[in-house]
């Protein structure tokens, strides 16, 4: 058999729906890849061997052969996933200690896609028929049940879940192939809250009732293998918590300093990278910082090296991918590039309206806008401009038809190009210099508070 790593999911703003998509439930629990021959192997996601933690999943070898099995394993208690339960028994080496959770705390491995059967591998097929030869290959048994979905109708079976206290969806595209190891658009998880795994690289000191404890953990990401800073977490901490993790961390403290930033106390104190923590957040602002931190968990089943930028980068193309079928429209692939420069281009767009999209390039993306009229050269004539999904930076070259019945269908060519300076980028306010072939000077685009919440005024400034 061959060895398989998960294909994980970027994350999607807000439910949808779509005719190319097909939805489940997301599933509380650790994902594992299942080996299943005359012996079986269970793989979490970071690669620790799972198999004797679960006894009760040995019924694989009977349910299948020669297989090779994705999945979530669960413990549902009150009809909700308890994800403290099988994360302790992830965390269980004693024998006798694995007998009473068997009992206490019984598995369910919930499947979602087959990666190989009798030694041929499908992560080249199209999901669909994954998913057809996955019924066809496993039977379902008293801890092993196949993940089930619905066609096309996200938004109100996100509402459904969410009304049965279920954390969220995985929306996936019916074509996708399995990428193993990668993060793809082609797969999306919509939660209730948005969270991130970190990895804490340090801690600040504790004031008051915290005084001999910690303050807040200092959060990092990586970012092709270098750690990023986020930010920091001092909320969402039981005081059980608060105390178990200070001596996690007073065991693992180094004079190694991974980052440097000026909002970072210069007290604080350096672990080593090895714990993983789930953390709530509103956003991620442009200057690269969870808003509103909130620790959720702990993720013992998660490798450090695995809580990469992709998974807050990925939302900035999620609304993006959620609207075209990339496999039938020429448009480019969702891709958040991690360097940024300072593109600007205004393409004419001939869809059932003509308009112009202004896009400038930052954060690794496109901002865009539409402007239902040309872009005007004279002062002080305003254009409402209404602020559209992000868009890939390759689509600043993007020139050609959009198919019928695709999202904007109609002909895209490029009105103007060239670069911008930033002079003023802020949530109400983007004031920039273009250097364009037609457009040239100081241009600003307001936020039109009056009308929605996306629309703002586009307009050139007044020399002097």
């Amino acid at each position: 058999m061959n060895s398989y790593q998960p294909m994980l999911a970027e994350t999607a703003p807000h439910p949808f729906n779509g005719s190319d998509w097909i939805f489940e439930v997301k599933w509380d629990g650790i994902r594992a890849i299942a080996y299943v021959d005359e012996k079986l192997k269970i793989l979490s996601r970071s690669g620790q061997d799972l198999t004797f933690k679960f006894p009760e999943l040995q019924e694989l070898i009977s349910l299948t052969s020669r297989a090779v099995l994705d999945g979530e394993i669960i413990v549902m208690e009150n009809g909700h996933p308890n994800f403290a339960a099988v994360a302790k028994r992830s965390l269980t080496s004693n024998i006798h200690e694995v007998e009473v959770l068997v009992k206490k705390h019984p598995v369910t491995y919930v499947v979602f896609d087959i990666l190989e059967k009798d030694g041929f591998p499908f992560i080249d097929f199209p999901l669909m028929e994954r998913l057809h030869i996955l019924r066809e290959s496993l039977h379902e048994g008293p801890h092993t049940v196949i993940s089930d979905y619905i066609d096309r109708e996200g938004e109100k079976y996100y509402e459904a879940i969410l009304e049965h206290g279920l954390e969220g969806l995985i929306a996936k595209q019916k074509t996708s192939i399995y990428r193993p190891g990668e993060r793809s658009s082609e797969w999306l998880k919509l939660k209730a809250i948005k969270s991130v795994d970190c990895v804490v690289f340090g801690y600040t000191l504790g004031k008051g009732a915290r005084s001999n404890l910690f303050g807040s953990l200092l959060l990092g990401l990586y970012n092709d293998g270098v750690p990023v800073y986020v930010g920091r977490v001092g909320t969402g901490f039981a005081d059980s918590l608060l105390k178990e993790l200070k001596k996690m961390l007073d065991q693992i403290k180094t004079r190694v300093k991974p980052f440097e930033s000026f909002d970072i106390p210069n007290d604080s104190t350096w672990v080593e990278p090895i714990i993983v923590v789930e953390v709530g957040y509103q956003e991620f602002t442009a200057s690269r910082r969870l808003r509103s931190p909130r620790l959720l968990r702990l993720r013992n089943d998660k490798d450090p090296h695995d809580c990469t930028v992709d998974q807050v980068n990925g939302t900035a193309l999620a609304d993006y991918t959620a609207k075209r079928n990339l496999s039938k429209t020429p448009e480019p692939a969702a891709e958040v590039k991690s360097e940024t420069g300072n593109r600007y281009v205004i393409q004419e767009h001939h869809a059932s309206h003509i308009h112009w999209d202004l896009r400038l390039e930052r954060e690794g993306v496109l901002k865009s806008w539409a402007v239902p009229k040309q872009p005007s050269e004279k002062p002080g004539e305003r254009r409402l401009a209404v602020q559209v999904e992000d868009h890939p930076i390759d689509y600043a070259n993007f020139e050609g038809t959009i198919p019928d019945g695709e999202y904007g269908a109609g002909t895209v060519k490029i009105w103007d190009k060239g670069t911008y300076i930033s002079e003023v980028w802020n949530q109400d306010k983007i004031q920039i210099t273009i250097n364009g072939e037609r457009l040239h000077g100081s241009y600003e685009l307001v936020r039109f508070k009056k009308a929605g919440e996306n629309d703002w005024l586009l307009f050139k400034k007044r020399e002097g």
